[in-house]
């Protein structure tokens, strides 16, 4: 593997590493915890199954993100995941203390709700490509990007 690839993997894995091993070893050893957390907005049934779909996700797509293999659409739904995660956890305006001095939840969930969105954004950057549109990968979503080729390599 050249040094150019081997940055390419490491950044990539900088991506995705938050999820894969960490957030989805969590969900799997600390199960009844997450359920826990799921079952703030589900009841526990389809907490159970919200949990099994995280896993899944948090090990698949980012499998799918270093190995090349459909990592434009494995990228697309984990910028999906992250959005809605901070859409159904990160809620910052329901506290109702973000404008409040001194210690907010508020605002400790707004940054929170931040980040997802920009680690949304860290993955849409795949989808599209350094310079694709959204219309490239619409027009073939399930394309690999071929991330460790030397194709166009100087």
């Amino acid at each position: 593997m050249t040094a150019a690839a081997l940055a390419t993997l490491a950044v990539r894995y900088l991506l995705v590493m938050l999820f894969f091993p960490f957030s989805a070893a969590d969900k799997m050893f600390n199960f009844d915890g997450a359920v826990a957390q799921a079952r703030q907005i589900a009841p526990n049934t389809i907490a159970v199954v919200l949990i099994m779909a995280g896993v899944a996700t948090e090990i698949l797509m980012p499998l799918g993100i270093l190995t090349g293999i459909a990592d434009r659409a494995a990228a697309f739904v984990m910028a999906g995941y992250c959005m809605v995660t901070a859409l159904l956890w990160k809620q910052f305006w329901k506290p109702g203390d973000f404008w409040c001095a001194g210690d907010s939840k508020a605002r400790d969930l707004f940054w929170d709700f931040l980040k997802n969105f920009s680690l949304a954004g860290g993955f849409l950057m795949l989808v599209v490509g350094a310079h694709g549109t959204i219309g490239t990968f619409l027009a073939d979503p399930f394309a690999s990007s071929h991330p460790y080729s030397q194709e166009g390599a100087p």
